[in-house]
Parts: C-alpha cells; sequence; structure tokens
C-alpha cells in the first residue's frame, strides 16, 4: 500500500510539475503578444518609457482611429480587404491544385511517377530566397509585377510541396476497395476523385486551408517585392508605413493596427482547431 500510495504522490507530483512549466513556456511565448496588444491603448510617446509595466494606466484607444484613418486617403479596411482577396483565392487555388495532384500521386500510375515525387519533395527543401531572382524577372516578363497576381497565380499550380505531401498521405489511408467497386460500377478516374475521394477528404482540406490561409495573410516578402501601389498593399505591408525612419514613427497606432490584423488568425484557429487536429493525425504528419 506504501509503495502504491508513493507511486500516486510522484505521478501526481511529475504532473503538477509538467503542466507548471507548460503553462509557464506558454506564458513566455504569450506575453509579447500581451505587451503588443496592451501597448496599443497606451499613448505613443509613453509606449517604450512604461515598457516594463503590462497594464497602461490610462486606456486610450486613439491609435486605433489613426490607424484605421490609413495613409494618403487610403483606410486601414482597404490594406485589410487586400490581404483578404489575396489570402482567400490563393488558398483556394492552392487546395484545389494540391488536392489533384496529390491524387494524382496516390492513385494513379504513370511513367516519371518517382521522380516527379522526388522533384517535389527536393523543391520542398529549397529556400524561398533561391527562387527570388529568377520568379521577379519571369514575372516582370510577364508584366505582373505591381499587380495581385505574383501572390495568387502561382499557387493554383500546386507549387508548394507541402500541401501535395499532407493531402498525398490522407488520400492513401482511404480504402483502394472503394475505387475500385466506383470502377466497377463504370466510374473514371475524374468520377472518382470528385464523387469518393474529395468528399472524404475534407479534413486534409481543412487543415491545409488554414495552413495557407495562414501563411497568405502573413506574407510580407512577396508583397515587398511585387506590390507598388499604396492602395493594394496588404496589411503585412502596410504596417511598416507606421515606421517612418525620416520622420516620427507612431508606434501605438502600428501596435493597435497589428493586433487587429492578429484577430482573423485567432478566430480561424478558435473555430477550427478540432479540423486541424484532425486532419494532422490523419494526414501522416506524426513524423
Amino acid at each position: 500500500m506504501n509503495r502504491g500510495e508513493n507511486m500516486k504522490t510522484k505521478r501526481r507530483a511529475g504532473a503538477v510539475i509538467y503542466h507548471i512549466l507548460v503553462c509557464g513556456f506558454g506564458l513566455v511565448m504569450l506575453y509579447p503578444l500581451f505587451w503588443m496588444f496592451m501597448s496599443s491603448f497606451k499613448e505613443t510617446n509613453t509606449i517604450f518609457t512604461t515598457a516594463g509595466s503590462l497594464i497602461p494606466k490610462s486606456f486610450t484607444f486613439e491609435n486605433y482611429a489613426n490607424g484605421w484613418r490609413g495613409f494618403a486617403g487610403v483606410s486601414f479596411g482597404q490594406f485589410f480587404k487586400n490581404s483578404l482577396f489575396v489570402a482567400v483565392l490563393g488558398t483556394v487555388g492552392t487546395l484545389a491544385s494540391s488536392a489533384c495532384v496529390a491524387f494524382g500521386f496516390a492513385r494513379c500510375e504513370f511513367k516519371g511517377k518517382k521522380i516527379l515525387f522526388g522533384a517535389m519533395l527536393a523543391s520542398m527543401m529549397l529556400p524561398g530566397q533561391i527562387l527570388m531572382v529568377p520568379q521577379y524577372l519571369w514575372y516582370e516578363k510577364l508584366g505582373w509585377v505591381g499587380s495581385f497576381a505574383p501572390l495568387i497565380v502561382p499557387f493554383c499550380f500546386a507549387i508548394q510541396g507541402f500541401f501535395v505531401y499532407l493531402m498525398m498521405n490522407f488520400i492513401e489511408g482511404i480504402p483502394k476497395e472503394l475505387d475500385e467497386a466506383a470502377k466497377i460500377d463504370g466510374c473514371s478516374y475524374y468520377g472518382i476523385f470528385g464523387r469518393i475521394i474529395l468528399p472524404l477528404m475534407s479534413p486534409a482540406l481543412i487543415t491545409g486551408g488554414i495552413f495557407s490561409f495562414m501563411w497568405r495573410w502573413d506574407d510580407f516578402m512577396s508583397a515587398l517585392l511585387y506590390i507598388n501601389d499604396a492602395d493594394k498593399y496588404p496589411v503585412s505591408l502596410a504596417l511598416k508605413l507606421f515606421c517612418d525612419p525620416g520622420s516620427s514613427s507612431d508606434y501605438g497606432a502600428m501596435f493597435a493596427m497589428a493586433t487587429l490584423s492578429v484577430i482573423p488568425i485567432v478566430l480561424i484557429f478558435i473555430f477550427f482547431q478540432k479540423y486541424l487536429v484532425d486532419g494532422i493525425a490523419t494526414s501522416g504528419l506524426k513524423g
């Protein structure tokens, strides 16, 4: 009995220590976000002088009003519309193209399949900086620089192997007997994909959609390279306008708009967390 009680006590103590460490680590990770949120309610000239104090002495909403006015007659709402436009279309293109390619790798047999699959995996290992110069020259010749096309069109051709690999692993987990039964009933590859595979792979599609939307929403470098007009800036690029090295910087408005820009991502994660976990657990991404 004593040994049993000692074991239970050790397990409880271990569980308590584990939860304390996890909570502490979580607070450390979330503290910068809390600090940004609370600083958005401080006056701009007191943000860094009172940086050690998380709670402001007096709350002000002036930063949100100033930030939402935007720049040069362009309100920050326009920047949100631009980000939403790019993120939604880019995500739809990514999911549609990646699902088709994943189905081809998982269910179709053709010459050069292993070579193409290896090339796709190799592309996942290439740093994005290597492709920046050739991509920019290519898009410039196409006349896309200065428009949203470089931020949307390439993702309609399954250029991100991560999503293809995620969906391919999910499709491979679907029993092939369903395909064979459909073929007996006269279903083509297109029918199998549209009527059987696509409805069943909704967890993987939702998971891929969450990741793709987050990456498109937060994309700064692509917008910096290809967008020239201020009225086409996404949120990620518009935030830098608050920091002007040649004059005063409005950090309060920047923190306020940065706080608003985080809200869509947080809401998506909260409402689709269940699907995110299910998609990862059933897509072979466990290592």
